[in-house]
């Protein structure tokens, strides 16, 4: 088989597939690798933060425990008692226990001058002043407890105890990256301080404790962060987590380690570190060199009371977990990465082939086609655009034949249209038709009420004297009866009349639908047509007040619910329910009962005036509903299933205070 051309179409797709595989992939597998290591030393220096947090927390708690226990030991009665005898025997002895037992460096009581009165060391020791002590300034001063960290002189590290100016003295250890020096010792210390006033009964201030722990060269608070903070997790053998404070730039307690498994005090934090935290006073967070290895390291200030910067706290992570995970998240990444490319460029091979391969075959099919074949359907397994070219002849067809389909659609949804208008149309034409029907009928029935009333009156008074003169036993008696009950049955009629035909202006007042529904529930539920029907309420919350006659809604609610009574004689449910509509022009109110239904044939006639199915009904109660509703702008409707039963739908008109104004 002969070899494809490069200017073939298969050699060209391969190339050109391979070349818009390879370039992205190339891409965004860079980029991915970016994002992966920027999220890894992302993480990890929020973590290192976080650590610091912890770090911070644990050094203000130690702070915080050193003037307890100063506090405490100044507010003893045994303490004040003596200080104001001036009982140096009792003082230093109490102070040297309370020293020994809290496992502080310092604790010394001065006099309301300044001048030390004991020592919990060094009782030999007394008489000399603190007027150069800031914390014991400041107490004598404001008379208020003075906590923090401060930088002590070796001079007074001395007067404490020689030992402590001998664990403070440091010689610097030639560190990497770290700023030149121009010194080589440190002799200097840094202590956690607490100076709180000794007051006496009266609150006259006495004099001034103080307690305090020397940093230099105690682990104490480095180790309980690292315990705290990373619960003593090792890497291949190293802590993972290190921990340390600096005097300064001077490391003087730390668990960072050198080569030979020592602490590394006496090292210096590198210059950048410096410069940014010393020097600027913000916090630095990033990858650090620590003594020997590199760590994920945040860095920040330590200041006295005076807000100076004395010192840096350090917590750090090891660097090379994360590096570790990263490299090797890197890699699967690139495997998938190159997996993938290689995947996609054989794909691309057998896509060029599977192009190349219906060229032909089209070529077969497009001869065929100008000698005159035009109902040859050429059919082909290609691309999208190879098959659709192979198809263009079909596609003409396929073109008509959906255009037709198209148009024989088109046209059932216009009869659908027309028929939605035409019955949208008729049931307009059937509202107005109603209107005026109960219009003309409105004035009939007035003008034949008034004329039959006045009859009515003498016959039924006439009848009623009659039946008074008959005795029980009388013949007539049973006659006259059926007069005054039938005279009584035409004036009620009468009254209906009436009622449908007044013109009587609604008098309109803003109600709530809601305490309408509710009253005439109450009014209805206990009477003898109610006691087998089950009444569900379902009444829509904060619904709006409608602009209405109280009596007249009231009498077309009560209509509706009598007749659905009157439905279900053997019992059944009735539901009222209240909502607002869609838009929130109308509050809705819905009737529905369980009774058999309204057939379709009397659904269009139970508006209309003297249309009724009841044996002694008058056909009047729906069309003076239906009256009164549309005096008050709404409408009114009804939706029923025979055999299921029948819902009344009554619309009015949501009305603000305002509109009423």
């Amino acid at each position: 088989m002969r070899a494809p051309s490069i200017r073939s179409i298969q050699s060209q797709l391969i190339i050109y597939f391979a070349l818009a595989i390879l370039v992205p992939a190339g891409i965004t597998t860079i980029v991915g690798m970016k994002l992966i290591y920027d999220q890894v030393f992302t993480r990890a220096e929020t973590k290192t933060l976080s650590d610091l947090n912890s770090a911070r927390e644990v050094y203000r708690n130690k702070i915080s425990q050193i003037e307890s226990i100063t506090r405490l030991t100044a507010v003893r009665s045994l303490v004040v008692d003596a200080l104001q005898r001036h009982d140096r025997r009792f003082l230093q002895r109490d102070l040297a226990k309370t020293l020994g037992r809290e496992k502080l460096d310092i604790l010394t009581i001065l006099d309301s001058n300044g001048t030390v009165v004991a020592r919990g060391r060094m009782p030999e020791l007394y008489g000399d002043r603190f007027g150069e002590d800031g914390f014991v300034r400041q107490v004598l001063k404001t008379g208020q407890r003075v906590t923090g960290t401060a930088i002590v002189p070796e001079k007074e590290l001395l007067r404490d105890s020689p030992a402590l100016a001998a664990q403070a003295a440091m010689d610097f250890i030639p560190t990497p990256l770290a700023r030149p020096r121009a010194g080589q010792r440190e002799t200097s210390g840094m202590m956690l301080k607490a100076a709180v006033p000794v007051a006496g009964p009266d609150g006259k201030l006495l004099g001034v404790l103080v307690g305090g722990v020397l940093l230099n060269r105690n682990f104490e608070i480095v180790d309980k962060i690292k315990e705290i903070v990373h619960e003593g997790e090792v890497y291949k053998g190293q802590e993972i987590g290190t921990a340390t404070i600096f005097q300064g730039d001077l490391r003087i307690s730390t668990n960072v380690k050198n080569q030979d498994g020592s602490r590394a005090i006496s090292t210096l934090v590198s210059e950048e570190v410096d410069d940014a935290v010393m020097k600027d006073g913000r916090r630095w967070v990033g990858e650090a060199f620590v003594v020997n290895a590199w760590y994920i390291a945040a860095y920040e200030p330590i200041r006295d009371i005076r807000g100076e910067i004395v010192g840096i706290l350090y917590v750090g992570i090891l660097r090379q977990p994360f590096y570790d995970v990263l490299w090797s998240t890197l890699a699967t990444f690139a495997g998938i990465a190159a997996g993938g490319m290689l995947l996609l460029v054989s794909i691309a091979i057998l896509q060029a082939r599977r192009i190349s391969r219906p060229l032909k075959t089209l070529e077969d099919a497009a001869r065929l086609i100008a000698d005159g074949d035009f109902n040859r359907d050429v059919v082909v397994r290609a691309p999208a655009e190879i098959e659709d070219l192979a198809r263009s002849i079909n596609r003409m067809a396929k073109k008509l034949e959906a255009e037709k389909s198209e148009l024989e659609e088109w046209g059932t949804t216009l009869e659908k249209r027309v028929q939605e208008r035409t019955e949208e149309i008729r049931r307009i034409h059937s509202q107005l038709f109603r209107s005026e029907k109960l219009a003309s009928l409105g004035k009939l029935a007035a003008g034949v009420a008034h004329e039959i009333n006045n009859p009515l009156t003498g016959i039924l008074a006439n009848s009623s004297l009659l039946l008074e003169d008959l005795g029980t036993d009388d013949p007539r008696r049973e006659d006259v009866e059926i007069i005054v009950k039938e005279t009584i049955r035409c004036r009620e009629i009468v009254k209906r009349l009436l009622d449908f035909a007044r013109q009587t202006k609604p008098q309109k007042r803003l109600n709530d639908v809601n305490a309408l529904i509710d009253n005439i529930i109450l009014l209805v539920r206990n009477q003898t047509s109610f006691r087998n029907i089950a009444i569900g309420k379902h009444l829509a919350e904060r619904l709006p007040q409608i602009l209405c006659d109280n009596d007249q809604i009231q009498q077309v609610f009560i209509n509706i619910i009598l007749n659905a009574a009157e439905a279900m004689p053997g019992g059944g449910t009735l539901n009222v329910s209240s909502a607002l509509s869609q838009g929130g022009e109308f509050v809705t109110i819905s009737i529905t009962d369980t009774g058999p239904g309204i057939p379709e044939e009397r659904r269009e006639r139970i508006f209309d005036p003297f249309f009724t199915t009841k044996e002694h009904g008058t056909g009047l109660g729906l069309s003076i509903s239906y009256g009164i509703v549309e005096q008050h702008g709404g409408n009114i409707s009804v939706e029923s299933t025979v055999g299921k039963g029948s819902t009344f739908t009554i619309q009015l008109p949501a009305q603000t205070r305002e509109a009423e104004e």
